[in-house]
């Protein structure tokens, strides 16, 4: 790769040492490194070119994220924009998403000289259907549908293809990618999923029946969500964890899998499972 934009999440309190290690080693191999002009203010370095944001995506090869699973998210949704591939430095918490930890950056030799591996990630297409008018979101995580403040659950229709599948009273439900399964959805009781699976999982959240639980849809299903007849309660919706939008009585939510894909570049060499294994479960014993 010759041209690399990297995406910083400065709020990070190790982000800017990061992006140093990152952008330095990128340099010393011969790639020629783009940022945001409003990275500027907190990493200013001459051998860096600064443009503004889709500008210098737009010339990329690749973008590189370094922050928590929340900044590699965010810039996977710039990037299918521009078909690049993303790549993730984990500068955060768990950084499940990311390909790379602070002290394997060595590994970076192997994105300069284009020796690594494309997974292509499913991506979900959420439309929401409120007095006649649509609008549309990419989801690589999930969404989450809940309640507002107040301590009630609410209730939810669910229907998958039309036909009627259940009738949840919860705290919420999430609707998540193999990606996502990972996420909110496994806090929440939901399975894991390998990532090169397609799939829709539906998650409840703290459900009032013991009998509902998590089902997981085939990616040629089309799932659409209504709030029930007898809610009473604000109903929003994040994508992957963004926003908060309302639901209203009458409206509709419908889910499927996208036609657009993430793809992300993956230099660890490691199988799905050793690294489930490392961020979750050692983590969880010591």
């Amino acid at each position: 790769m010759k041209n690399i934009m990297v995406m910083a999440n400065f709020s990070r309190s190790n982000a800017l040492s990061c992006t140093e290690n990152v952008c330095t080693c990128l340099y010393e191999l011969g790639v020629a490194i783009l940022m945001p002009d409003t990275a500027k203010e907190n990493y200013d370095r001459g051998f860096v070119e600064y443009a503004p944001f889709y500008k210098a995506l737009e010339r990329a090869d690749a973008l590189v994220a370094i922050g928590g699973d929340g900044t590699i998210l965010h810039a996977a949704k710039h990037a299918v924009e521009y078909e690049k591939p993303v790549f993730g430095v984990n500068a955060g918490r768990l950084g499940f998403l990311a390909s790379l930890e602070q002290n394997e950056l060595s590994a970076l030799k192997k994105l300069a000289a284009g020796e690594y591996r494309i997974q292509s990630r499913m991506m979900l297409r959420v439309r929401h259907c409120h007095r006649g008018n649509v609008t549309e979101y990419q989801a690589l995580n999930d969404v989450v549908i809940s309640k507002g403040a107040v301590s009630r659950v609410i209730d939810l229709d669910v229907f998958c293809m039309g036909r009627f599948v259940s009738s949840y009273r919860a705290d919420g439900i999430i609707l998540s990618t193999p990606t996502g399964s990972t996420a909110y959805s496994l806090s929440a009781g939901g399975p894991i999923i390998e990532p090169n699976m397609n799939c829709i999982t539906l998650t409840p959240i703290s459900p009032h029946s013991l009998f509902d639980r998590p089902i997981v849809f085939a990616d040629n299903n089309r799932l659409t969500i209504r709030p029930g007849e007898n809610n009473d309660t604000d109903i929003y919706f994040t994508v992957d964890g963004e926003l908060a939008i309302e639901i209203e009585q009458g409206d509709e939510l419908i889910v499927e899998k996208s036609a657009t894909s993430v793809s992300l570049i993956d230099l660890s060499e490691k199988p799905f499972y050793e690294v489930l294994h490392e961020k979750f479960l050692t983590r969880a014993k010591s």
